[in-house]
């Protein structure tokens, strides 16, 4: 099977030849162009659908143009090229649309299988644990998307990739680089990804577990929260990054209830 793009729409010919038919894929909303190889030398000129349905019919002596009745303002017909534009796809669209003369039903200049697809929904990558240490960061996740799940760990600058096989032609992959970790969902007409920044969960000491629905608990070992001087003034700590900046008013209650019970 060979795939490419044209005029917005996904196509891809299971075989060779004029009368190959050619699997097109198409994002409900969006229009579509079915064109044909070579203009062909008759009188009429016909686009059907599932072999059937008239859509078009072109007089080419007159450079008449005949819309079906069901079609008369979803298509667009271009008498130079022969090539018809179906709008505002949906999923009633669905099915094989052919081009032929009204001499010989029996001859195809081009066939087309339309699959009008709904665009991806939005994936979901959730960290629920972390541990970093030294120059050491692992991090637990799980990516998922409608029915589609893969688990996976990023451990000091890499994961394995994974990919969740096809299903309904929607497809789920996971991948990281020292960067992110990136959770991608697609089909053919629509892509989409949540990406997370390895930076900001791999700080020097910190970790992180789920608890309870998700609710995220962060700690830092092996440094103080707050330095405390003579004269009890505070000064915090570098900011550690995001994943830290939440336990600012935690350190504050801390270092005030410190004082307080050494204040004698």
């Amino acid at each position: 099977m060979v795939c490419w793009n044209h005029a917005g729409a996904e196509l891809c010919s299971l075989s060779s030849g004029i009368s190959a038919v050619t699997s097109v894929f198409v994002q409900t909303g969006a229009s579509v162009q079915l064109d044909i190889q070579e203009l062909p030398k008759i009188q009429v000129f016909i686009w059907k659908k599932d072999k059937s349905a008239t859509i078009v019919t072109y007089l080419t002596e007159t450079n008449k143009v005949l819309n079906g009745i069901s079609y008369e303002k979803r298509v667009k017909f271009n008498i130079k090229t022969f090539s018809m534009t179906l709008i505002n796809a949906t999923k009633s669209d669905n099915g094989l649309y052919t081009a032929e003369s009204i001499e010989d039903s029996n001859t195809f200049f081009a066939e087309y299988r339309i699959s009008v697809l709904d665009a991806v929904d939005d994936p979901d990558l959730t960290v629920y644990s972390n541990q970093s240490s030294g120059d050491s960061c692992t991090v637990n996740f799980t990516c998922r998307s409608n029915n589609l799940t893969l688990n996976s760990t990023y451990n000091s600058g890499s994961c394995s990739p994974k990919e969740v096989p096809s299903v309904e032609i929607n497809d789920l992959i996971l991948k990281c680089n020292e960067e992110s970790i990136i959770c991608n969902h697609s089909n053919p007409v629509s892509w989409k990804d949540h990406r997370i920044n390895i930076k900001e969960l791999c700080v020097k000491g910190a970790q992180m577990e789920v608890v309870e629905n998700s609710t995220l608990y962060a700690q830092v070992e092996g440094q103080k929260m707050q330095n405390l001087n003579s004269d009890c003034h505070t000064y915090d700590t570098p900011n550690q990054g995001s994943v830290l900046r939440s336990l600012r008013l935690f350190r504050q209650e801390l270092l005030f209830n410190w004082i307080y019970r050494h204040k004698d």
